[in-house]
């Protein structure tokens, strides 16, 4: 594993999330594997590649909430976004998945490789209180194939995101 970030040297262009931690002094280490277009779960695939247990790998997935405003909800890959408890959260009366173009178009990045951080417009974001018993935990890296691992303390920093059970 390349170590990034604070104590690290960074090579390359990488990713807008990658290029976010860099520019935050964030340390983390780059996760790729060779990713398989037929996985049925990118992050169950991401797991098994990784030989990570799922719990530890996290999905970013984009919520609308009330109809109008976007949100981020990350959980882990073995588990579901609990819409109305992330709604909860943010203060919102409902949420739904919001449709995946979408989530494209607002965030840069493409279905299978959304990552929380360094989307193109700054979203409110959960964390599912399960990272919180991690040291570290992985996220996608901006692209199919390659997740990030840092501590979710620093995901929380860099995302802005608050912490709140949101899985179930």
């Amino acid at each position: 594993m390349a170590r990034h970030g604070a104590s690290g040297a960074r090579h390359g262009g990488g990713t807008p999330a990658t290029v976010t931690l860099d520019a935050a002094g964030i340390s983390y280490d780059v996760r790729a594997y060779e990713h398989d277009p037929t996985a049925q779960s990118y992050g169950l695939e991401a797991a098994e590649a990784l030989g990570v247990e799922p719990g530890r790998v996290f999905k970013t997935l984009l919520v609308d909430l009330d109809g109008g405003a976007l949100a981020v909800g990350i959980v882990p890959v073995d588990r579901q976004l609990d819409l109305k408890a992330l709604a909860a959260a943010l203060g919102a009366k409902k949420a739904t998945m919001a449709e995946p173009k979408v989530a494209e178009r607002v965030t840069g990045y493409v279905v299978g490789g959304i990552s929380p951080i360094g989307q193109r417009r700054t979203l409110p974001a959960v964390l599912d209180d399960s990272a919180a018993g991690f040291e570290t935990m992985l996220v996608s890296g901006g692209k199919r194939g390659m997740d990030l691992e840092l501590s979710p303390e620093d995901l929380l920093e860099v995302t802005g995101a608050s912490l709140a059970l949101i899985s179930r």
